[in-house]
């Protein structure tokens, strides 16, 4: 069992010593401040340049977090911290702007690194099997843009949908 697949199990730790529980009651401010974690919560196969000691995700990390509904809704639960993070919630499938959506899209809605994190949540979504979730998170965005309440420039929106899933 790899490190990453024992840290979502809850039977592991980050390489700072943290565990996946750990990791999601950060408040807002060690989100914004911490950058050793958000790898270890949306793993990609790709290395991370702020973060040497994240996990790469194998064939067979996919293949577990597709076929165990535990580390699906683990993996949800960090999608969900990480919405709440950025002022949005998930509702009946939908993501949408949450009630501090107006404290909180500072975060995120004018350039900073926030951006590579978004870019993350949604290309690793997709790959660990969440694929809707991925797509509705996308949606989301591209109707805070078009509604004027988010400052994303288009090439950064290109970034994002290719990281989301085609829509259907």
């Amino acid at each position: 069992m790899s490190k990453l697949i024992q840290f979502y199990k809850g039977i592991g730790t980050d390489t700072a010593g943290r565990t996946h529980d750990e990791v999601l009651a950060f408040s807002d401010m060690e989100m914004e401040d911490l950058h050793d974690f958000i790898q270890w919560i949306f793993p990609l196969r790709t290395a991370s340049a702020y973060n040497a000691d994240a996990p790469l995700v194998s064939d067979a990390d996919i293949a577990a977090f597709v076929s165990d509904p535990a580390l699906q809704s683990q993996l949800l639960r960090s999608f969900d911290r990480f919405l709440r993070f950025v002022g949005l919630e998930r509702i009946d499938g939908r993501v949408q702007p949450a009630p501090d959506f107006a404290t909180q899209q500072d975060v995120w809605l004018s350039p900073n690194h926030n951006w590579l994190r978004v870019t993350r949540v949604l290309h690793s979504l997709r790959l660990l099997g969440l694929e809707q979730e991925s797509r509705a998170f996308f949606n989301c965005i591209r109707s805070l843009c078009a509604t004027g309440d988010a400052r994303i420039t288009p090439e950064t929106m290109r970034y994002w949908q290719l990281a989301a899933p085609p829509a259907p």
